[in-house]
């Protein structure tokens, strides 16, 4: 069998497959909230840099940079986990949900305790601005939830 024949088997295995329906609604949430959290947390993010620029300095500008960085990263990390987990049960996406959401908090604080220590930053700018972005990414995502059409119930027919 030569590649074309393999790669036209593995379509056609593919799509005999009926794809899920609960993996689809969770994917199709991600691309929501994503778009959703990333228009939300850079407007915040600009705002909250130029604030701290102003009242702080560069000291602020640049907390308030590293502040917005970590906490969009912790934003994308949930995301990022949700198309991970969607083709799998709801238990384990549970469990991989609480798994994240506690390893999120202790990366943050971890990432809070060095970076008390760098004169550059100035601390208060740093976090205040990621708990602002954190705060604004959640509500993005339930704004994004509100708004996605999504199925309550997903009944497969047999």
């Amino acid at each position: 069998m030569s590649d074309t024949e393999a790669e036209q088997a593995i379509k056609a295995e593919q799509a005999a497959e009926p794809e899920d329906p609960h993996a689809q609604a969770i994917l199709k949430l991600a691309n929501a909230m994503l778009r959703t959290t990333l228009i939300a947390t850079t407007v915040v993010a600009v705002v909250a840099a130029v604030v701290c620029a102003l009242v702080v300095g560069v000291a602020g500008l640049l907390g308030s940079l590293v502040g917005s960085v970590v906490a969009l990263a912790s934003a994308l990390a949930t995301i990022l986990m949700m198309r991970k987990t969607a083709a799998l049960p709801p238990s384990f996406v549970m469990v991989a949900a609480l798994g994240g959401y506690a390893l999120k908090i202790i990366v943050i604080f971890g990432v809070m305790a060095a970076l008390r220590g760098v004169g550059a930053l100035h601390v208060k700018s740093l976090g205040i601005t990621m708990l602002v972005v954190i705060m604004v990414a959640a509500l993005a995502e339930f704004q994004a939830f509100r708004k996605t059409k999504l199925p309550t119930l997903i009944i497969e027919s047999k």
